[in-house]
């Protein structure tokens, strides 16, 4: 038994320094703050858990959170007192030592853990709350939450209203029973509906003083162990099956591969369930004695988690991205992490203002999903780093759909967004004409108006860097495709603020000599278009653009 435990030790041992994040580099006073921070959201969030039943973020990020603490304590060496289940002690004893569940990372974590073991199950990680049942004589007598593991306390009082909980054995048989207990929810599939807080509602329902049979026909019950009960796992499961557990035979499967530890995770998280789960619990067949058992992780079990719907990730900077419109984005530069399978390194804030709400800074911890499994999204702030770091943010009225016609270290980001426009889909259709290739144009001092490029031949492409032969031949041969392409193209190119279907008329000169009103009777012409489409025909800039393209025997102008 005891190479057993010095095995599972160094394994342990081995996780952590494989997968811990890197070490930030900061000094020891700064180390000191963030992590007296960190601990203390984390008390908070237990305490409103544990004694009121409200769980202030969602089970990932705070899981995420509490390994995070334990990350930055490892790095700087800090030994701060820190109890999760504190506030969750209750006076009453448990028949048997609740243990804790060692967490695995990854795959690589999981298959780790595996390695060398026989007689292994599977089930679902059930999400919800821990409790003791305890039987005399085969009548359900009384209900413990989990506390500390070691004490909970007296949830006694719902028994008569918890109608999906067995109170009547068919036997009258005195055991102790340890299991989860759930919301109901119907044909409930994790990877499409998450958790919906399952965990936190129950939690918030047994918090009460007392239930109503309404509240407690949707609590339902998993047995996950019977520490006194048979030797082996099979038949544990077998004689639960027999005293109206038929759920933990039901949702356990022996296993004997990694591939099939996989296979089980996600089965069992892409199929409609009757309960919300958060991973896979892993067990040996056989463990101790239960009066040996203590409330910290063993080494015979351990949870394998879903692919987060949420991810813990810091800020490394904020940028702020100009667009043609003027229009300010701010993006967060992240450290890059894994969510489902997919790298994530930046996320859009969508508007400038969002980001004054929230101001985010470096070193500020958020939480990250995916919209349609596909496009990072911010959630909320989760942490804030102990020191704001100073932004440079943009001036909001210096951007707008007029400015920026003309290249500068301000107006940049603007010019080359007029550019990748002029030459997308939407306007000139240029091939191979992307952001990045405008962008060396534009470095290189070739192109500083959005008419530049056609003044372009072979040998000044060839002087950017970066640019061969075939490459210049085909910019050459986009350029000379562009001037051929209609006039209504180039207009909407240039960003003429009007609907596609619009028929703009014969020539710049005539659109530009229109009035408000005479734009108003256009069919889809309204009072704000009207108006914009004035101020874009008389704008200055975009008169000396036409001017130059007219030079440049463009057809319309």
């Amino acid at each position: 038994m005891m190479l057993k435990l010095l095995l599972y030790l160094l394994s342990l041992l081995y996780l952590s320094g494989a997968q811990a994040a890197a070490c930030p580099a900061w000094p020891g006073e700064r180390a000191q703050q963030e992590v007296e921070q960190l601990r203390q959201s984390l008390a908070t969030w237990d305490d409103h858990y544990h004694r009121q039943g409200i769980a202030l973020v969602d089970d990932e990020l705070y899981d995420q959170s509490r390994q995070r603490l334990l990350d930055l304590q490892q790095c700087f060496a800090i030994n701060a007192s820190d109890d999760p289940l504190a506030s969750a002690r209750g006076p009453l004893a448990h028949p048997t030592v609740h243990t804790g569940v060692a967490k695995l990372r990854d795959e690589q974590a999981a298959a780790q853990w595996l390695r060398g073991k026989q007689a292994v199950w599977i089930q679902p990680k059930v999400d919800g709350v821990a409790v003791s049942l305890v039987y005399r004589q085969g009548r359900l007598v009384q209900l413990l939450s989990r506390g500390d593991g070691v004490h909970g306390h007296d949830w006694s009082r719902h028994l008569p209203y918890l109608s999906g909980i067995q109170r009547e054995l068919p036997r009258a048989l005195d055991l102790a029973l340890q299991g989860e207990l759930y919301l109901r929810l119907d044909n409930h599939v994790q990877a499409a509906a998450g958790g919906r807080g399952a965990r936190g509602s129950v939690a918030g329902v047994m918090a009460r003083k007392q239930l109503s049979a309404q509240l407690g026909a949707d609590i339902g019950l998993f047995v996950w162990d019977w520490p006194e009960g048979p030797a082996t796992q099979a038949e544990r499961l077998s004689a639960l099956t027999a005293l109206g557990f038929s759920d933990s035979q039901q949702y356990s499967v022996a296993i004997d591969t990694f591939e099939q530890a996989a296979h089980w995770r996600q089965h069992w998280y892409r199929s409609a369930l009757p309960f919300a789960t958060d991973g896979v619990i892993l067990r040996q067949d056989q463990r101790p004695a239960a009066e040996r058992w203590q409330a910290n992780a063993p080494y015979w079990i351990a949870a394998w988690k879903y692919p987060l719907r949420q991810a813990l990730a810091e800020v490394r900077e904020v940028q702020f991205k100009v667009g043609r419109t003027g229009r300010i984005t701010p993006l967060l530069q992240l450290k890059p992490l894994q969510l489902d399978d997919r790298q994530v390194s930046q996320v859009s804030l969508g508007s400038l203002a969002r980001w004054q709400a929230l101001d985010i800074r470096a070193g500020d911890q958020v939480a990250i999903s995916l919209a349609g499994l596909t496009i990072p999204r911010l959630e909320s702030v989760v942490h804030r780093s102990s020191q704001r770091a100073p932004v440079q943010v943009p001036e909001p009225g210096r951007y707008h759909s007029l400015s920026c016609w003309q290249d500068s270290p301000a107006c940049r980001q603007q010019f080359v967004a007029r550019l990748h426009w002029l030459g997308g889909k939407q306007g000139l259709n240029m091939p191979g004409m992307g952001a990045a290739t405008w962008t060396q144009l534009v470095d290189s001092g070739l192109v500083s108006t959005l008419d530049d490029w056609l003044n372009l031949d072979r040998e000044q492409l060839l002087g950017v860097a970066g640019i061969a032969e075939t490459r210049a031949e085909q910019l050459l041969e986009a350029f000379t495709q562009a001037r051929q392409q209609p006039f209504q193209r180039w207009l909407h190119g240039l960003g003429m603020p009007a609907p596609r279907r619009l028929e703009p008329g014969p020539d710049w000169q005539a659109l530009a000599s229109k009035t408000a009103r005479e734009w108003l009777q256009e069919p889809g012409i309204g009072n704000g278009r009207a108006e914009q489409l004035q101020a874009f025909f008389s704008d200055d800039a975009v008169q000396l653009l036409a001017a130059q393209l007219r030079h440049h025997t463009i057809k319309g102008f």
